[in-house]
């Protein structure tokens, strides 16, 4: 067992030797997508919109408060209580759509780069398969601590060049 062992250790320098072993910044290749671009203003608008509804709201929330303020003193109990019930209601709502909107555009953002995200790992597939790579690091964010760039070759411009950036 302990001679299969030195046999394996002593060969695999070997079995190292010729391979291929790339690396890319997943992250900067992203960006310069054009579905980056586009995604972005999408949810730019989105949250615009959202932004415009909700500041609807609360212009009309803000009358509601106002007005019920300025004749709270005159109005018999019935009523008084109810207008308190429908300010509630109000804040109710206007909180319960800031978060649903919230929720829709962490949504939208989700669909929106996984889309990306699934192009751009296509396009190192076939960089990977085209160049006869057996492995492409991706260094964005820190995951892979250290990649030797004088052990390995930059894919960068190779994938880029598969999803047309120039």
């Amino acid at each position: 067992m302990k001679k299969l062992l030195v046999i394996l250790l002593a060969l695999a320098p070997m079995c190292m030797y010729g391979q291929k072993f790339g690396n890319i910044n997943s992250n900067e290749v992203a960006q310069m997508m054009p579905e980056f671009k586009t995604s972005q203003t999408e949810l730019e608008t989105l949250q615009k919109q959202y932004d415009e509804e909700l500041q609807y709201m609360m212009n009309e929330y803000s009358k509601k408060v106002e007005d019920y303020e300025k004749q709270r003193e005159t109005l018999p109990e019935n009523i008084r209580t109810r207008r308190e019930q429908e300010i509630m209601d109000s804040r109710q709502k206007m909180e319960q759509y800031h978060d649903d909107c919230l929720t829709n555009l962490n949504n939208k953002h989700t669909e929106l780069m996984d889309a990306l995200l699934t192009k751009l790992q296509k396009a190192i597939k076939e960089v990977g398969e085209e160049g006869g790579y057996t492995c492409i690091f991706d260094v964005a964010n820190g995951v892979i601590p250290f990649v030797n760039s004088t052990l390995t070759t930059d894919v960068t411009e190779a994938v880029k060049a598969k999803l047309g950036i120039k």
